[in-house]
């Protein structure tokens, strides 16, 4: 079994931008994840299984234009997870299209909660931290466009490490 997940990564400087604040808020995964929106969410797959779901994913990639991505202001899930983030404001509609129709090519359960594109910037904080990133990122803004999306697998020394790169229609 191996554990993977589906991102879209967020490009260089903003990611590194990113990156650097949330090490900043003393999170530790900021070392071991990058910066990314979530189109699956960690997931076991049989080793078996990995040759189909590279062959549903360059299929997904087929039929999905690239299209401009937004990340701007900020949110959070608490009360129900310690989590503040940088929101996507424009591409929401087709990265949601985007991470259904690779549930659906790869046979996933449907999310334990709905689907909401962001990148993650504070987990698991004390309540200090994550007000703090909520505050210095209120005002965080980029666009890029994406013309892509990536495999990682989970290792558990170096954290996520992007498998392979699926380009968009």
């Amino acid at each position: 079994m191996r554990t993977i997940g589906v991102a879209i990564a967020v490009p260089e400087p903003f990611g590194e931008q990113l990156r650097a604040k949330r090490r900043s808020y003393g999170d530790t995964m900021a070392e071991t994840v990058p910066s990314h929106v979530t189109l699956v969410p960690p997931t076991e797959v049989d080793d078996a299984q990995l040759g189909r779901l590279v062959e549903a994913l360059t299929q997904v990639a087929a039929i999905i234009p690239s299209f401009r991505m937004t990340l701007q202001g900020t949110g959070t899930f608490r009360p129900i997870s310690p989590v503040v983030f940088v929101a996507v404001s424009e591409g929401i509609s087709v990265t949601e299209l985007l991470a259904q129709a690779i549930r659906h090519a790869v046979d996933l359960p449907e999310p334990q909660f709905p689907f909401h594109p962001h990148v993650t910037v504070a987990h698991h904080l004390d309540d200090e931290s994550l007000d703090r990133a909520f505050d210095d990122l209120s005002d965080f803004r980029c666009s890029f466009e994406v013309s892509q999306f990536s495999l990682y697998f989970h290792d558990d020394e170096q954290g996520w490490m992007p498998e392979r790169s699926f380009r968009l229609s």
